[in-house]
């Protein structure tokens, strides 16, 4: 058995679940903040025999594409002013941070 931990876009996730759902996978969904953004991301844990795995990871790849997004950054004008004007940049958002853990034991209660 393993542990997926798969880190995806907020923007991603009601979709990812909904479609590892309805392949008959239970996910755990978790709320948290992520990086470079400091956007809103979802941690999946998804329990899946060995067998299940890739099929798993193929609904992952398959709903979290990468894609180009606009974003500012503040750049500090002025030094000592400490004034802060917004700076546009294109960034990479989406796509997923996948972990894989082999499971030993899984106990259900």
């Amino acid at each position: 058995m393993k542990l997926i931990i798969a880190i995806v876009q907020d923007e991603d996730a009601s979709h990812l679940i909904s479609s590892l759902m309805n392949e008959g996978f239970s996910v755990t969904k978790l709320a948290t903040t992520g990086g470079f953004l400091k956007s809103g991301n979802t941690t999946l844990l998804i329990g899946v025999e060995n067998d299940k795995y890739e099929p798993c990871l193929k609904i992952i790849e398959k709903v979290c594409k990468s894609r180009k997004q606009i974003a500012t950054s503040p750049v500090t004008m002025g030094g000592a002013t400490g004034m802060y004007a917004p700076y546009p940049i294109e960034v990479t958002v989406g796509g997923a941070n996948v972990f894989v853990l082999n499971v030993e034991d899984f106990i259900k209660v």
